[in-house]
């Protein structure tokens, strides 16, 4: 896991002492034990835990935590007496997630006039982004707060980049926005005023090139990675937390749901669809308009919706075009 720091990209409004949470929670809070006292500094996610921070989650987990980390949890199940030592039990974790992080960030995808500077082809660029040399960038692009770009890559016309890291020798395209706000939201109350706050980045590895008018969403909490590599045609849409691995090739129109991670050599044809929360194993190879709605082990090669081994595809094709004709 990529180590960024998120102040970089989203500027802090403050420092939450652990003990004011039960005011800024208490419509919500069921129950709560505090070991201690501490201000929360950071989020962590499940998988990449820091201290002074505070974890989410739905289910009670086998997870080292330390005095300085707060758990959130929604599990009605909840035993005090378990390991975790500061906890809050809450009726809605969306809610809790979307009133505190609102509270620790400014996450909005707003760029000021003061934070950036305009270059000579009408691009704006933020006085906090890093831009290595022999960079070129295109007409009437937008370059966010903390972006960094490797030395020798190509940014082309119209291109908004935030919240990312990208490396060297890559190449983006036209009109292809990066480190856009994922597609999280309450389930329940829907609409644009109810948007889980996305406060992760996008990580694009060496030698990738990003086609024409495609979007990578940042992660909610960590990383949505592009490792080095990686083709990637027009009108692709990668979504949060996904992790895509070395040498992926992937053709126009497909679109990669939240947190699937997909290892190295993947080949993907043209209009394929990947359901959220699933794994791809290495050298898998998937036809166009397949939809992907389970895990993939290691040197598969699948088709159809769902997706399937090829052969079994092309079996169950060949029956159903005999049935058909009796």
């Amino acid at each position: 896991m990529i180590k960024f720091k998120r102040t970089d990209f989203f500027p802090q409004k403050g420092i939450i002492n652990v003990k004011y949470l039960n005011s800024l929670v208490s419509d919500i809070l069921i129950d709560f034990k505090l070991q201690n006292n501490f201000e929360i500094k950071n989020v962590s996610s499940l998988v990449n835990i820091h201290n002074d921070s505070i974890i989410f989650t739905d289910q009670l987990l086998d997870l080292e935590l330390n005095i300085f980390n707060l758990c959130i949890i929604t599990n009605n199940k909840l035993n005090f007496n378990q390991r975790y030592k500061n906890i809050f039990l809450v009726k809605d974790l969306s809610r809790a997630y979307n009133t505190i992080i609102n509270s620790l960030y400014h996450h909005e995808d707003s760029l000021s006039y003061e934070d950036t500077f305009k270059n000579m082809n009408g691009s704006f660029i933020s006085k906090y982004s890093f831009i290595d040399k022999s960079v070129s960038i295109g007409k009437n692009c937008v370059i966010g707060r903390g972006v960094k770009i490797g030395k020798n890559s190509i940014i082309k016309n119209n291109v908004v980049i935030k919240n990312s890291i990208i490396g060297s020798n890559v190449i983006i395209c036209d009109n292809t926005s990066i480190g856009t706000t994922g597609f999280g939201f309450e389930f329940n109350t829907r609409g644009s005023n109810n948007l889980n706050p996305q406060i992760g980045i996008v990580n694009i590895g060496d030698n990738c090139h990003i086609g024409t008018s495609c979007t990578i969403d940042r992660g909610k909490i960590d990383v949505t990675y592009i490792g080095n590599n990686c083709m990637i045609d027009n009108l692709v849409h990668i979504a949060h937390n996904v992790i895509l691995s070395d040498n992926a090739c992937i053709a126009a129109q497909t679109g990669i749901s939240g947190s699937v991670k997909i290892g190295s050599n993947a080949t993907i044809g043209g209009q394929v669809g990947f359901a959220g929360h699933i794994e791809i194993g290495n050298n898998v190879i998937v036809a166009a308009k397949s939809g992907v709605t389970k895990n993939i082990k290691d040197n598969s090669t699948i088709a159809g919706f769902p997706a399937t081994d090829i052969k079994e595809w092309k079996k169950k094709l060949i029956r159903e075009r005999k049935n058909g004709h009796k």
